[in-house]
């Protein structure tokens, strides 16, 4: 076992947590913390500084392992750093966990075993190597920290099976009204799938219906879906519309991951991708946070849009989260299409009360992939439909634009932007 602090390797930061022998790595079970090294008071923008980039996120921390040929990663879980508790890790990975299946001649590196402890259980396992982790963790909030071999080694009892099966992402299609436009297409994403059956809670109850997340998302893409194709053609917008419901999100976004490398329309003619991950249900709000839409153009559409309905654009709230990096628009970002992650607001027009306050207050910690996640009387459709208007509104305007979103510039996407596109 080795503790490789943060489990990062970002030149864009001059940062490398791997500073050893690449054989170090090989075969071996590595250890480290969720999330960014923190800022400092010389460096405020360190990793984005209070944001999360995709380095903190913990399937980059195991797609870099795997690159380095380890045999497995065991992640030190904290409530702060994860952004929630052990419960969510608990009922996320107490079954069946997926991968996209490979061919024998794809090269893509993976990691057999991935794995979270405590904080509390680190603190032991440090304790039996002679380390101390506080002190390790200050360490490796540092660039001169290097790895350490714990000296210890972790065994693994598995009764396990392996299955193999289709999971499909489900897909519609509006063709659009103008002749040459019609070939581009603008998607709106909602992933189906949830956590099924699964860990009983104290009541018995082991269906995780996913309410929220995901059901209404799907609920509001479909029916942006019908709206457009129930319009007379010479309404219909210039571009194609692709009602995209991809599976497996919550086993790593693998639906969407396998779309964006097996694409049924070309990336080249891919538009925007407008993702809905939790549609509001609790009442109607005077503000919208579009998570990613500042990397692009997509700003300019959203603002616009929203003004027209006296809605105001916030920035992320809980930049430390790293919602962008969480759902099924962001495999799209990587591949340079700009996309945004349509996420409601919390100014509400009236104030909450009741249940709605209780799930809206405590979603996190007590809702969030849970088996409470399910449909309550209480829900406000006026709301839902407040938010998937707002959404139907910006595809039609990106649909309808003489020109397409692009990435800023200096955006981290804006590279693969260019490449898809050919420039």
């Amino acid at each position: 076992m080795v503790f490789v602090g943060y489990g990062i390797e970002a030149p864009l930061y001059n940062w490398n947590d791997y500073k050893a022998d690449a054989d170090q790595f090989k075969g071996k079970v590595l250890v480290m913390m969720v999330n960014d090294p923190p800022a400092t008071r010389d460096e405020p923008t360190l990793f984005a500084g209070r944001a999360l980039t995709y380095f903190g996120r913990w399937t980059y921390k195991f797609e870099e392992a795997a690159r380095r040929g380890a045999a497995g990663v065991i992640l030190i879980h904290t409530t702060d750093s994860a952004g929630y508790g052990w419960n969510v890790v608990r009922t996320s990975n107490g079954n069946w966990r997926f991968e996209i299946a490979r061919s024998r001649d794809d090269k893509t590196p993976f990691v057999p075993i991935k794995g979270w402890m405590t904080n509390d259980a680190a603190e032991r396992v440090f304790k039996l190597a002679g380390q101390d982790l506080d002190r390790l963790r200050r360490a490796a909030q540092r660039r001169d920290f290097k790895p350490v071999n714990l000296g210890l080694t972790a065994k693994l009892d598995l009764s396990s099976e392996v299955k193999k099966f289709n999971s499909p992402n489900i897909v519609g299609f509006v063709k659009g009204s103008d002749p040459q436009l019609s070939s581009e297409y603008v998607v709106f994403s909602a992933h189906w799938d949830h956590l099924g059956i699964g860990e009983a809670d104290k009541n018995g109850d082991r269906i995780y219906n996913g309410a929220y997340d995901n059901a209404s998302g799907v609920a509001a893409i479909i029916s942006i879906g019908e709206v457009i194709a129930e319009l007379q053609q010479a309404e219909r917008p210039k571009r194609s519309i692709l009602i995209l419901s991809p599976t497996a999100e919550e086993q790593g976004l693998l639906g969407a991951e396998y779309y964006s490398t097996h694409p049924i329309v070309p990336l080249s003619k891919t538009v925007a991708d407008i993702n809905i991950d939790g549609v509001n249900f609790f009442g109607k709000v005077s503000d919208v946070k579009p998570l990613g839409a500042e990397r692009s153009s997509l700003i300019d559409v959203i603002s616009t849009v929203a003004g027209q309905r006296n809605v105001t654009v916030k920035p992320d709230s809980k930049p430390e989260q790293g919602f962008f990096f969480r759902s099924d628009h962001f495999p799209f970002a990587k591949v340079g299409v700009p996309s945004v992650n349509l996420q409601h607001g919390d100014d509400f027009l009236k104030p909450l009360t009741g249940q709605a306050q209780d799930f809206y207050r405590d979603y996190t910690a007590k809702y969030y992939h849970q088996t409470t996640d399910e449909y309550h009387d209480w829900w406000d459709m006026s709301a839902m439909v407040q938010e998937s208007e707002l959404a139907l509104a910006i595809g039609m305007n990106v649909a309808n634009s003489a020109s397409i979103p692009h990435f800023i510039a200096s955006d981290e996407f804006a590279a693969a932007d260019k490449s898809r596109r050919g420039k």
